[in-house]
């Protein structure tokens, strides 16, 4: 338990750290996606000790899955940002990440079909995290950062209309938020 917790305290400093500029500016997206990051991180210290308990469970495999799905999609979101969304260190929004200063908005590759995936790569992850030992606790801090990332969608959203505008708006309605074709 103290393993846990200092391990919980330790990712905390860090996150805490890298999001300093966000946590200035609690309206921007980056505040409600640190609380977010605060709820995996929880679920981390919860279920880590039994990662590799009972490796063919049911609940284990569904978790192995959402994890490998979670790279996926994070992996290709990343990349089309990198691909498409020219990068442009001149934007000053402070509490934006590297990667998330574009000047170009991304519409294709995995963006076609959901406008968050940095975001569903998290749900995933938060989920498969979960299912490594479900339970009231483990579902409780899942479902806390399912909310913290649909709060941060919706307020990266603004973001993005401020400074997409109508483009935005348009890609805003054939596009998806998380699921493709669904959410």
């Amino acid at each position: 338990m103290m393993l846990q917790a200092g391990f919980f305290l330790l990712g905390t400093l860090i996150l805490a750290w890298l999001s300093r500029a966000s946590l200035r500016q609690p309206r921007s997206h980056g505040f409600p996606r640190f609380l977010a990051w605060e709820a995996i991180l929880a679920l981390l210290a919860l279920n880590g000790p039994v990662w590799f308990d009972d490796r063919y469970a049911a609940h284990q495999m569904v978790s192995w899955v959402l994890l490998q799905t979670s790279i996926a999609v994070l992996i290709a979101g990343l990349y089309m940002l990198r691909r498409v969304g020219k990068t442009d260190q001149a934007r000053g929004d402070d509490e934006l990440f590297a990667f998330e200063k574009t000047s170009q908005l991304v519409t294709v590759g995995i963006f076609r079909y959901i406008r968050h995936p940095m975001y569903c790569s998290l749900l995933l992850l938060a989920w498969g995290i979960f299912f490594k030992q479900p339970g009231l606790l483990g579902l409780l801090l899942a479902l806390a950062a399912s909310l913290f990332l649909w709060l941060t969608a919706l307020r990266d959203e603004e973001e993005c209309l401020a400074y997409f505008g109508e483009d935005y708006r348009h890609y805003m309605r054939r596009s998806k938020r998380f699921i493709p074709f669904v959410l």
